[in-house]
């Protein structure tokens, strides 16, 4: 027998309408939508209310925007005017079992949800949301290097930092399209990967000797990897396209003084497919509700 699950979505982009739309399909998941009252399209068993009118104590599940809160609490309504804040206070309001989603965790959010001993889920940490999501964002870095450069990809130098999940796709799909790919990475395994893939691996250390004849550079590292001592020998119609979170791994100031595009791109799978990311967080979502409840022995 299935046991009814009731979610609060508070707050969210445009990757959470497919999300919602992907979750109202299941019989067993009643939505609640808070922070969406721009928008005049509704869907079949979601409900939208005010923050003041959720029945907290009766959630099973709490899924917050792609970034969590701000240092204070408050959230991103992308479609609502609303200043909507998570306290502790109403944290503490939860049940035991409640888990809250977000895509990425400030300490704020860490902090106070531990307090409360309600569990905390970022689902940008997940390894299956990072592999998924590195779809839409290869994609995306493809739309960004045609639109930004005036030569082919195909025969083109591309230097990929990191071979990491990310890295990895945007390194194969890169060299799939013709471009001759150089990884750079501080670990030997992912060296010897990039060349068993059939591209030219090389230590991080030795960045600064590659760039020089590099048209396009792609960063993954979330950390200050692309520093200034990379970007000078640089040549002037060469693009930096930046894929790590903020602050990011590019010296974007020094870039421009020396007139270097860069381009700090985050959030690429919301924007260039928004219907795909949602889709992404509703299925994951659901597979960790059906766990979560599996090992509550419901």
């Amino acid at each position: 027998m299935k046991s009814n699950k009731n979610i609060a979505i508070i707050g969210g982009d445009a990757r959470y309408l497919q999300m919602i739309k992907q979750l109202s399909k299941s019989e067993d998941i009643h939505i609640q939508v808070v922070g969406f009252d721009h928008l005049n399209q509704g869907y079949t068993g979601v409900n939208q209310v005010e923050m003041d009118d959720l029945r907290v104590n009766q959630l099973d599940a709490v899924i917050l925007p792609i970034p969590g809160t701000d240092d204070q609490g408050f959230i991103e309504t992308t479609f609502s005017d609303q200043k909507i804040q998570i306290t502790l206070d109403w944290l503490q309001q939860l049940p035991d079992h409640c888990v809250i989603f977000s895509g990425i965790a400030n300490d704020y959010l860490r902090e106070n949800a531990q307090q409360a001993g309600i569990r905390l889920i970022p689902l940008m940490g997940r390894n299956d949301v990072a592999i998924y999501n590195s779809i839409p964002t290869v994609e995306g870095t493809i739309m960004m290097a045609i639109q930004h450069t005036d030569f082919t990809i195909h025969g083109s130098n591309v230097i990929v930092l990191g071979l990491g999940r990310v890295g990895m796709s945007v390194a194969s799909k890169f060299s799939a399209l013709g471009a001759k790919v150089f990884v750079g990475s501080r670990n030997k395994e992912d060296i010897a990967r990039s060349i068993e893939m059939g591209l030219t691996g090389f230590h991080m250390n030795e960045l600064s000797s590659y760039t020089p004849n590099c048209d396009i550079l792609i960063n993954t590292v979330p950390a200050k990897v692309v520093t200034d001592d990379v970007i000078k020998p640089m040549m002037a119609h060469a693009l930096i396209i930046d894929l790590a979170s903020k602050p990011g791994g590019t010296d974007f100031e020094y870039a421009d003084k020396r007139g270097i595009k860069a381009i700090h791109a985050l959030g690429l799978p919301g924007i260039v497919a928004a219907k795909t990311a949602g889709e992404i967080l509703g299925t994951v979502v659901e597979q960790v509700l059906k766990e979560h409840q599996e090992e509550r022995g419901l």
